[in-house]
């Protein structure tokens, strides 16, 4: 049995759900079946049935199980599970879980034994195939100013109150920066200002700094620097997050000194003493790229700095996924891709950008997701009295877990980087 995954372990139970009783409006997808293939879902059920059985994470129990025996898969459909990922891949991995089609006693530790795994789960002469596992991405989410309002709008726009069900009092929606581990949930906002205060010290705001931050969140950055004395203008296409960010930053007195707009990145006007950019990126999408790094550029003063927050995946696995469609791009994110740091290097060099600092911290990631995947757990009954039914609550719990996993895995890396126009400040 693999060991079990630090941070990790077993958890109650996800809301059942039965395909038969699924909104078939509301999540057409998961409510039928994909149509037959038989020949894909008997290669899905020799290939993957097997690397489960290999990785001990499905296959008959022998004797009674611990707590160190690792995690395991519950097929309560193996048919319907088999049928849709020879269909539909991971896409469809993941709406087996959404139609209650299996469990886990430990959703975060079997995806994390998964994604460590990710490159040996299919035979190499196979995964050359993989065309007919993958759908290209739809044309609709492409980011362009209308698609981005609505890609943002599809998810920061769901509900504050969800939100709020698992995040921190800060509302700092990204990866935190703890002290010690396995974290724990009391520590939580002070490791997000840890995070916040460690960017507002690589571009050396203080009084009387004009930053911009492209992408607000709910205003918890743009407070802390305005605290120091900048005079703060925050950019989002969120509606939601622009009305709470308001009332949050008019609380704290600072009204005078944060200029909350909603407003896209390409349509940035001033020039700036310093950028900030938490987790945007992964937002913009790859043919985008090049128009974010000119907006910064062309935002940033005279020896100004930008300090960028980004999610990272390996060049290769960047260059699969970026014309594929994926579980995260039809849920959670449409119109989203994670970068490499060779596309960071690339696109920022080319809008006349150098990186003068660039440091990674993972495991903070894995811990942060798992904090807040253990309030979202915690606060089902919060989140079901908020209009979010089952098949949602997997979802959301899957999408969290599938993070974690990506983090813990060291499939995903998180990047906090320092980019300058190559001039003294």
């Amino acid at each position: 049995m693999p060991p079990q995954v630090p941070g990790t372990g077993p958890s109650a139970p996800a809301p059942a759900v039965h395909r038969a009783d699924v909104d078939a409006a509301r999540w057409p997808d998961v409510a039928r079946l994909p149509s037959a293939a038989p020949a894909r879902t008997a290669i899905a059920r020799r290939f993957v049935g097997r690397a489960l059985d290999r990785l001990a994470l499905t296959g008959p129990a022998t004797g009674a199980r611990s707590s160190a025996a690792g995690p395991r898969l519950t097929l309560h459909d193996p048919d319907a599970f088999y049928r849709r990922i020879g269909r539909h891949g991971l896409i469809g991995f993941g709406e087996s879980y959404m139609a209650g089609e299996w469990d886990s006693d430990d959703l975060a530790g079997a995806l994390t034994v998964l994604a460590a795994h990710a490159d040996d789960l299919v035979p190499a002469p196979l995964r050359r195939l993989r065309g007919l596992w993958v759908s290209a991405r739809p044309t609709a989410d492409r980011n362009t100013r209308t698609g981005a309002r609505d890609n943002i709008r599809r998810h920061y726009d769901l509900s504050n109150d969800l939100f709020a069900t698992f995040l921190d009092p800060t509302l700092t929606y990204s990866s935190a920066l703890f002290t010690a581990f396995p974290a724990r949930f009391e520590s939580l906002a002070a490791a997000q200002h840890r995070k916040i205060d460690r960017l507002l010290d690589l571009v050396g705001i203080r009084e009387g700094i004009r930053l911009l931050e492209i992408g607000t969140g709910w205003g918890e950055l743009a407070l802390r620097a305005a605290a120091r004395g900048a005079r703060v203008t925050t950019l989002t296409l969120s509606v939601e997050q622009a009305a709470l960010a308001r009332e949050r930053i008019a609380a704290a007195g600072l009204a005078d000194r944060v200029d909350v707009q909603l407003r896209d990145y390409r349509d940035v006007e001033g020039r700036y003493d310093a950028v900030i950019s938490v987790e945007m990126i992964e937002a913009v999408g790859v043919e985008y790229w090049p128009s974010y790094f000119t907006a910064l550029r062309r935002a940033l003063a005279p020896g100004g700095r930008i300090a960028l927050q980004a999610i990272t995946m390996s060049h290769q696995q960047m260059l699969h996924t970026a014309a594929t469609h994926t579980f995260i791009s039809k849920y959670v994110f449409p119109g989203g891709l994670i970068p490499s740091r060779e596309a960071i290097a690339e696109h920022s060099a080319a809008a006349g950008l150098t990186t003068a600092t660039d440091n990674g911290y993972a495991d903070h990631y894995a811990e942060t997701l798992r904090l807040w995947r253990e309030q979202f757990v915690a606060h089902r009954a919060a989140v079901t009295g908020l209009g979010f039914d089952p098949v949602f609550q997997r979802m959301w719990e899957f999408y969290l877990a599938y993070s974690e996993a990506g983090f813990r895995s060291r499939y995903l890396d998180v990047r906090q980087l320092l980019l300058t126009e190559g001039t003294p400040r």
